[in-house]
């Protein structure tokens, strides 16, 4: 590993690593990762902070990050700043984990995910402090639908403040809390419980 470095694109940090055949490749930074350390990826690899092994490979109890959904398809669950999901249990070809939004389902053994939680935890304590720094990430004002006339909004008009009625969105769609998933969506089969609200 040779450096860990800002991505604007991401809460987390980034390392940058440098392979033994010469290719350079960037990966999510984990807590604890020094510059210098060597990290492993394969079947052969010891379950330490960095390395990516196989979910079947890990032993339970242990947390990890960057975790695929199916074989060869790339990492996509448990990537943002500070999270980490923990390996709970196995049940044949299946691994029962534990997500960051109290989420537990099942995934194939034959999946890869990263030992350790993702770094830069403390992203979550951030106060932007002033208006302007959202402005400098181009991010601008925003209107509450109360605020506006009944033409431009469902929850607009009224006379005095009027508080609005049902929370909807500028379409006229529920707002806040609005169930977007398919009832009957394939994969729903894998989760044995549902986030918490």
């Amino acid at each position: 590993m040779k450096t860990i470095e800002y991505d604007p694109n991401r809460s987390a940090r980034i390392a940058l690593l440098f392979y033994a055949d010469g290719e350079k490749r960037y990966i999510l930074a984990p807590n604890g990762l020094q510059v210098g350390q060597v990290i492993l990826s394969g079947a052969d690899a010891a379950p330490e902070v960095g390395n990516t092994l196989l979910l079947q490979n890990i032993p339970l109890g242990t947390v990890v990050h960057n975790i695929e959904l199916r074989p060869g398809q790339g990492a996509s669950m448990a990537r943002s700043a500070g999270t980490f999901a923990q390996l709970t249990s196995r049940e044949d070809k299946y691994v029962i984990v534990k997500l960051p939004s109290g989420e537990i389902r099942k995934v194939l053994g034959t999946c890869k995910a990263t030992i350790g939680s993702v770094g830069n935890s403390d992203h979550a304590l951030e106060r932007s402090g002033k208006a302007g720094r959202s402005r400098w990430l181009g991010r601008r004002p925003r209107v509450r639908g109360v605020a506006m006339n009944p033409v431009d909004h469902p929850m607009g008009g009224g006379e005095g403040r009027a508080s609005g009625g049902h929370p909807r969105s500028r379409k006229g769609l529920l707002a806040k809390g609005y169930k977007t998933r398919h009832p009957k969506k394939q994969s729903s089969q894998y989760i044995i419980e549902r986030k918490k609200k």
